[in-house]
């Protein structure tokens, strides 16, 4: 099993940066990649990045890549998603989630998810 704890969402102004935290706990060894996806309101979950385990290969949707990275701290308990040029549409619930089974762009690819934080970001 594995547990997650999103954390740093705040509201800001647009331009602004902004680092979101994921807490792992558990089976952290035995996960395949670690992922972050968000929720606009009145919108379905989509993605937003990943890694895989090792973090030597990630991925970004074309709204934020250039903008957004995903890293990991060297013991594998925190993953972090920094977010830079931030826009009024990147305001989300973001949602971190581990161990994906399938297409990392997959909301049903991911078997574990955080509890999510909210971004909101003003013009």
């Amino acid at each position: 099993q594995l547990q997650l704890v999103d954390s740093g969402g705040v509201l800001l102004q647009s331009g602004g940066s902004l680092r979101l935290f994921c807490a792992a706990s558990g089976r952290t060894f035995s996960t395949s990649a670690w992922g972050w996806f968000r929720q606009p309101p009145g919108k379905d979950r989509e993605f937003v990045g990943a890694m895989n385990w090792n973090g030597d290969s990630a991925r970004y949707s074309d709204s934020v890549k250039g903008r957004f990275l995903v890293s990991r701290d060297s013991g594998w308990n925190m993953v972090v998603l920094q977010l830079n040029n931030l826009k009024p549409e990147d305001s989300a619930i973001y949602y971190c989630a581990a161990h994906a089974i399938d297409s990392w762009d997959n909301v049903e690819s991911w078997r574990y998810w955080g509890q999510g934080t909210q971004v909101t970001v003003s013009s």
